[in-house]
């Protein structure tokens, strides 16, 4: 059975969230006086699937924001997989295309937007997150379709951000629908099928792309064309798809710590405003790389930078001299490697986090929501280390 979330009615209490989250936003930075504790936005009420015909089968909905996955190839040729339309077919229309979705899920969509991952605000992926949350108080897994892009992006800031221990599973393509060779309808599949596994639940957020399950704080995209772009480097894959058989070989740091209340991370968005959200950005280190990005981002209004740096985190001379002129104006920089994997060793320097093994677009986004919630930087740098790093917790036991 397909269940498809796009009735007049729904859409109508969609617009009512919108316009509350708006209308909360404009309050908090209308009004700088005598602020008021933010109260929790108004989110969309997905429907409840005890309306539906229940069976033994998972409910699963499928949250669509477009990308190449739900893309259209131009001109009617399947075979040019470079121009095509991403964002173009409806998730209610993809779902139906599957064969023999109803043996492995109750299946619902919900089209939360149709563009390219690339195109979304980080206020957008602040309603997405809520979104998703809404959804698991009824369903019992989430997938979320993204493009590839910024997949990785999306789902550490999902990762982060979303309260459920439901299992909740990203999933992309690198070929359009409709192309010749695509992996999107199979991916889609999959995605479905191991959201409603439970078999990640307390995993945090996944990524399932060509039968292969990786983490949403290690996974990175290696490769601009080939199927097998996401890797997770030095750590591994968590898992695999094969025809019928789920395989979880390791779990996420994070998995030791289920059902205890450091689980969760302090970034529930629900006790925050859009306005909150800072703008963090990254700079990058090369051979005698100038200072003016430094100083161009603080210019812009930067509250924290994430420098990209060389080996184990290296930057030039006036790199690190526009550094240290940030700081002192308050801005807060963490440090990570351009070379794709390795940990930052702990400074001591005032104003400089260890980013400690996340690459530099994961770390902002640990910076960036970090920095909406406290300015205290020992807090920060403990989060870092903590929800950051997500080590194993193991207790020792003896006689």
């Amino acid at each position: 059975m397909t269940f498809t979330v796009n009735g007049k009615g729904f859409k109508r209490l969609l617009n009512t969230f919108l316009v509350l989250a708006m209308i909360t936003t404009m309050a908090t930075s209308v009004y700088a006086a005598d602020p008021v504790p933010p109260t929790a936005p108004t989110v969309a009420a997905i429907p409840d699937v005890k309306l539906k015909d229940l069976t033994a089968k998972p409910n699963v909905i499928v949250i669509a924001t477009g990308g190449t996955i739900a893309g259209q190839v131009a001109d009617g040729d399947p075979t040019n997989l470079q121009n095509y339309r991403a964002g173009t077919y409806t998730m209610e229309d993809m779902v139906a295309q599957l064969p023999r979705k109803d043996k492995i899920a109750d299946v619902s969509t919900y089209q939360f937007g149709n563009k390219g991952s690339g195109g979304y605000l980080i206020t957008e992926l602040y309603d997405l997150s809520l979104a998703v949350d809404q959804a698991l108080k009824t369903y019992d897994g989430v997938v979320v379709t993204t493009g590839t892009d910024t997949m990785e992006d999306i789902a550490y800031f999902l990762d982060l951000t979303v309260r459920s221990e439901k299992p909740v599973v990203i999933t992309g393509a690198m070929r359009p629908w409709d192309a010749i060779g695509t992996d999107a309808p199979a991916n889609l599949y999959n995605a479905i099928k191991l959201a409603g596994s439970g078999k990640t639940k307390w995993f945090g957020t996944v990524l399932m792309l060509n039968d292969v399950i990786q983490a949403a704080r290690d996974v990175t995209k290696s490769n601009a064309h080939r199927l097998d772009t996401f890797e997770t480097p030095i750590l591994g894959a968590l898992g695999y798809i094969d025809q019928d058989s789920i395989s979880i070989y390791r779990a996420p740091g994070r998995v030791s710590k289920a059902g205890k209340p450091t689980w969760s991370t302090p970034f529930d968005l629900s006790k925050i405003t859009k306005a909150d959200l800072p703008m963090v950005e990254i700079a990058y280190a090369y051979q005698e790389a100038g200072g003016g990005a430094i100083k161009g981002f603080v210019a812009d209004g930067a509250k924290g930078i994430v420098t990209a740096g060389t080996g184990a985190g290296g930057i030039s001379a006036k790199m690190s001299a526009a550094r240290t002129e940030a700081i002192k104006q308050g801005v807060l920089f963490v440090t990570t490697t351009r070379t794709g994997s390795g940990t930052m060793y702990p400074s001591s320097s005032d104003g400089i986090i260890a980013g400690d093994s996340l690459n530099a677009q994961h770390a902002r986004m640990l910076l960036l929501l970090s920095l909406a919630f406290t300015k205290d930087q020992k807090t920060i740098k403990d989060w870092f280390a903590t929800f950051g790093a997500q080590n194993v917790e193991t207790s020792a036991t003896g006689s």
